[in-house]
């Protein structure tokens, strides 16, 4: 996942068995970067001179952990009744904990055993159907970019004790998939490009597939959110559904959002026509200033619907959808130049202008406000991997990972400027993706496992 300059040192190529918890990033293994295969267990780094970082914590408790959950990736939630699972994807495959008596003591129930998966970020579920998609990067199981399998493993967790796969299907892309129209449809992209794919392209877009029948899913031929780099077709990296069901693509070349269903205008084939998921219409977004995210490299990305631009002395505040919060992914040398939280507006984007941005005569969403973990309270100056990572919003409280970094709440009430507010940097933190859930967030970390937080101030 990670874009950028090069980092040398990332060479490890490693039995599928081996694999298990981790502090290294997830690289995006593109041309630019040398190519990442998942370390194995013993693997990890020190942090801080000579090893010695004690780590830092200010108005977080940690009132939970789940350390038999190393080398987790992603996590989501299924209710079934009063019964509150929580479901835990990573390099061991797949499990399911229940929550519901005490959400800060997960007890686990169930486990899909498949070591030496990857990478399965930001895993998702369908609450109607209880089905959990699982996505297989090339690189699992032992592959490479250039040749190893892709997909998506459809899992069956109607009995969230007896997690089984329904079906896998193959398909050119498997970094990441979401779900689309209530899970009715995947999309998924990512990584790098294979070796037969096209010359020109700088990485995988988006393949549709029709999921209404999961034990049978069906692949639409043609790739969609082509050309997103500036007119070239490149890396998406995550697809995440707003509350008004756009869904917005995010990897190189910036963020972009699409109908999918109904009638609507598109701009960029100047007609009325009908949005679907596997010929979706632009809705808005583009890319992001360069003075913002350096490497171009977006790796997820949520409208916070709500947000509209104002004026005077109030620029900012709640009555429209404005506002993107999108995350660069990228690890330079030291902490200053990695990947950031930016904040855009969506303003002046709504007429397909992202869709016409060519190298020539570029597009680009302006930044609303920026924020890095270098040089913040809490952080480890001697860190090197300081990118940001996935977030989740609880009204105007973000919760970000940032690897090594630990995970950091952010208050965004003032977009221009957010604020930190508390952080949880243990010394040995590999923080991956957080959730808000039921008062506490929820954080996937790659060494630790679970880690349960709860914010106090």
């Amino acid at each position: 996942m990670a874009l950028g300059k090069k980092r040398a040192g990332i060479v490890a190529m490693i039995s599928a068995l081996a694999l298990a918890a981790t502090a290294l990033p997830a690289w995006a293994c593109d041309e630019e970067q040398p190519e990442f295969q998942a370390p194995p267990a013993a693997a990890g780094h020190g942090h801080g001179k000579g090893g010695k970082d004690t780590g830092a914590v200010k108005n977080v408790e940690l009132v939970g952990s789940v350390p038999g959950a190393q080398g987790a990736i992603a996590l989501d939630f299924l209710q079934y009744g009063r019964k509150d699972v929580l479901l835990v994807s990573g390099q061991f495959g797949l499990k399911s904990y229940d929550i519901s008596k005490d959400p800060a003591n997960p007890v686990q129930i169930g486990e899909l055993a498949m070591p030496g998966l990857w990478e399965t970020e930001d895993t998702e579920v369908d609450p109607k159907r209880k089905l959990v998609f699982l996505a297989r990067d090339p690189r699992a199981f032992g592959g490479n970019v250039q040749t190893g399998k892709s997909g998506v493993y459809i899992v069956d967790a109607k009995d969230p004790a007896k997690l089984t796969v329904l079906s896998f299907v193959e398909l050119p892309a498997g970094h990441t998939t979401s779900c689309i129209e209530d899970c009715r449809y995947l999309w998924t992209g990512g990584p790098a490009k294979a070796a037969d794919m096209p010359a020109d392209w700088g990485g995988r877009p988006v393949w549709v597939t029709d999921i209404r029948d999961p034990r049978n899913p069906k692949v639409f031929p043609q790739p969609i959110d082509t050309g997103r780099n500036d007119g070239k077709t490149d890396y998406v990296h995550d697809v995440q559904v707003d509350a008004t069901g756009i869904a917005w693509a995010s990897g190189r070349g910036g963020v972009r959002g699409y109908r999918t269903s109904g009638w609507h205008w598109d701009a960029v084939a100047n007609k009325f026509r009908k949005a679907t998921a596997w010929n979706p219409v632009p809705y808005a977004g583009g890319g992001i200033d360069e003075l913002a995210a350096a490497s171009k490299f977006m790796h997820n990305s949520y409208r916070q619907v709500g947000w509209r631009a104002g004026d005077g002395a109030n620029p900012w505040h709640w009555g429209g959808g404005d506002l993107l919060f999108t995350t660069e992914e990228a690890f330079n040398p030291g902490c200053a130049a990695d990947g950031v939280l930016v904040i855009a507006s969506l303003k002046g984007s709504y007429g397909g202008e992202g869709w016409r941005s060519t190298k020539e005569d570029p597009f680009r969403l302006n930044t609303v406000g920026t924020w890095s973990v270098a040089g913040q309270e809490g952080s480890n100056p001697d860190s090197g991997d300081c990118s940001a990572h996935y977030f989740d919003i609880r009204g105007n409280i973000l919760v970000q990972s940032f690897y090594a970094q630990g995970t950091r709440f952010l208050d965004v009430s003032d977009p221009t400027n957010p604020t930190q507010v508390g952080y949880f940097r243990p010394a040995d933190a590999a923080s991956w993706e957080p959730a808000w859930h039921r008062g506490l967030a929820y954080v996937a970390d790659n060494k630790r496992g679970i880690d349960i937080l709860k914010l106090t101030k």
